[in-house]
């Protein structure tokens, strides 16, 4: 049964009743309000890396427990079961194929921190399922994903909370706020980059048989069949388009999705991309280890890079987002903010324009707010309220994934926000999601 492809699963599971439809599953699962005291059941697809970290984080809050684990490695399955056991003194139920999962009516929110290329059928199939749900970034694979996901969200009841957690960062808003207050003057730049130093080259491995108590059939979904091999697998999928997107989709939308926000943007006129293996050319990777993104906006560019393997970013930082106005440069990373004023010669004197403001740091752990705003928008059945809703995952996803796709065409593409398309025949097929092995893309 676990290695079904869902259309298939779907017609011999009480998830079939609803017609396969969001506006049944409406009806089957009415709103229920959680009172502050009230016990909310969580559960989690994918258990290994971030599903896991994001897990941890809801269980610091007052009556939220953990009752479900869904994962395709019997090792991690007992891994994580044994953690729930530890922190909540209860071992909660486990499963090697999700969709299994969502039929338990126990639960009432799952966490999605599979790959990639999982994340727009697990989120679709818990909405259908009545369950509020938590997905790690990138929101999607691929544009249309991102697409579908959205409209399944604005037909469901149930609130979707993306994993860009810095959105919850205390640092971020209060940089933001000064960016929109207009003290930097005419905005003409904006970078936003991650050097990641400790991102070693991945040694090219031999294809081998998939280690005891791993189901690869249903980690590969609606991938591309291939053989296994250990780079493709926990962690390392990243790297490999028919999962991930790089750099460009993993940092990038945590990024530009402040960036976007601050600017009061939402989608480009052209994006333009350079860069390749150009560090790492013979490693096993795909996805460039360098790469510079240049998006054009009205009377402003936006520009990403990231760089593997060095951490020597701009204004001496791994990561960050820069605004370079006329009046001074507002710079903000995990790290904290800070501006950094230009200057003019005023009768013989040299005088800022604006106030230097030295490194404000952040105060406490911005994946736990992230976590109770999730869980407090829940209880107030307030989607208004999520930090990080499906919009604005998805307009993070796609701007990431338009770079991706300029970086493959090897042009600079103009995007069409009327068609939502590119005009583009070459730029215009990498927008589509691509489903294999009998898994179709879900119909909302």
């Amino acid at each position: 049964m676990s290695n079904l492809p869902r259309r298939k699963f779907l017609r011999q599971t009480t998830l079939a009743t609803a017609g396969l439809s969001l506006s049944g599953s409406l009806l089957a699962n009415p709103v229920s309000i959680f009172g502050a005291n009230d016990r909310m059941n969580f559960a989690v697809i994918g258990c290994n890396g971030m599903g896991w970290s994001n897990m941890r984080a809801h269980l610091k809050l007052p009556n939220v427990t953990c009752v479900a684990l869904a994962d395709v490695d019997q090792r991690v399955l007992d891994r994580r079961s044994a953690e729930v056991q530890e922190l909540t003194g209860k071992a909660p139920k486990v499963y090697t194929d999700y969709r299994k999962m969502l039929e338990n009516k126990d639960i009432d929110a799952v966490i999605i921190g599979t790959p990639d290329h999982w994340h727009c059928l697990n989120m679709v199939d818990a909405l259908q399922a009545g369950k509020h749900v938590y997905v790690e970034k990138p929101l999607a694979n691929s544009i249309e994903e991102c697409n579908v996901m959205l409209k399944a969200a604005n037909a469901s009841d149930k609130l979707v909370q993306v994993g860009q957690w810095q959105r919850s960062g205390q640092q971020y808003d209060e940089a933001i706020k000064y960016v929109q207050s207009g003290e930097l003057g005419q905005i003409r730049l904006v970078k936003c980059w991650a050097y990641q130093g400790w991102m070693n080259p991945v040694p090219e491995k031999p294809n081998t048989t998939p280690p005891p108590g791993v189901d690869y059939v249903m980690w590969l979904g609606p991938a591309p069949e291939r053989p296994f091999n250990e780079n493709r697998f926990h962690f390392n999928f990243r790297w490999f388009w028919d999962y991930a997107g790089g750099l460009m989709t993993d940092w990038g939308v945590h990024e530009l999705d402040i960036a976007l926000f601050a600017m009061g943007a939402k989608a480009p006129k052209s994006i333009l991309a350079s860069g390749g293996k150009l560090a790492y050319p013979d490693d096993a990777s795909e996805t460039p280890d360098t790469l510079q993104t240049v998006y054009e906006f009205d009377n402003y560019n936006l520009l990403w890079e990231h760089a593997t393997g060095i951490d020597g970013g701009p204004y001496g930082r791994t990561e960050g987002i820069a605004f370079i106005g006329n009046n001074g440069t507002l710079v903000v990373n995990r790290g904290g903010w800070e501006v950094i004023p230009e200057g003019q010669r005023v009768d013989g004197e040299w005088k800022t324009k604006i106030d230097r403001i030295d490194l404000i740091r952040p105060e406490g752990n911005a994946l736990d707010k992230h976590a109770k705003n999730f869980v407090d928008a829940i209880r107030n059945n307030d989607k208004s309220a999520l930090a990080c809703g499906v919009e604005t995952g998805s307009v993070a996803a796609i701007t990431a994934h338009m770079g991706n796709i300029a970086y493959k065409t090897g042009k600079k593409i103009y995007w069409d926000a009327a068609s939502g398309s590119f005009n583009d025949a070459e730029a215009d097929a990498l927008v589509g999601a691509r489903y294999n092995n009998g898994w179709e893309l879900p119909k909302v």
